[in-house]
């Protein structure tokens, strides 16, 4: 690990759109193999993003879309298990409960559910499959 300080800050994709590209193509697209294609997508000019930085270099990224729906949570492989991605998730709930929205949503992946659940997010619906992943629904109330 380093010894610069991690913290996240709250960005937008016109400014960052490098630094959070980096870290989603490295856990989505190469460790993954989620295709570019369905990893870049045209919501991420609508969202707020979240960048976790430990220095300057970018580790974890996330975004919630203008409806409430958190996702491409992410976080380079020797980061996780630091609370980089509970800072990240804590951030975005944040950011939408300033929105003013009642309820926010994500698609899990189903290895990261008792994740969630540790947020106070609770599975909805049957599993199903994204980009040939296997995901659950999840929601959680801002009231």
């Amino acid at each position: 690990m380093s010894d610069a300080p991690v913290r996240t800050i709250r960005t937008d994709w016109p400014g960052d759109r490098e630094r959070l590209t980096a870290v989603r193509r490295a856990v989505f697209v190469e460790e993954q193999g989620v295709p570019v294609s369905i990893e870049l997508d045209d919501l991420d000019a609508v969202c707020r993003h979240v960048l976790a930085l430990a220095g300057e270099t970018p580790i974890g990224t996330g975004r919630i879309t203008p409806t409430g729906k958190i996702g491409r949570l992410a976080v380079l492989p020797r980061w996780r298990g630091q609370g980089v991605g509970g800072a990240l998730l804590q951030e975005l709930l944040r950011v939408a409960a300033e929105a003013g929205l009642a309820e926010v949503y994500l698609h899990a992946q189903v290895n990261a559910l008792g994740f969630y659940e540790g947020f106070g997010f609770r599975a909805s619906g049957p599993r199903f499959e994204e980009a040939g992943i296997a995901h659950r629904k999840m929601t959680r109330s801002l009231g």
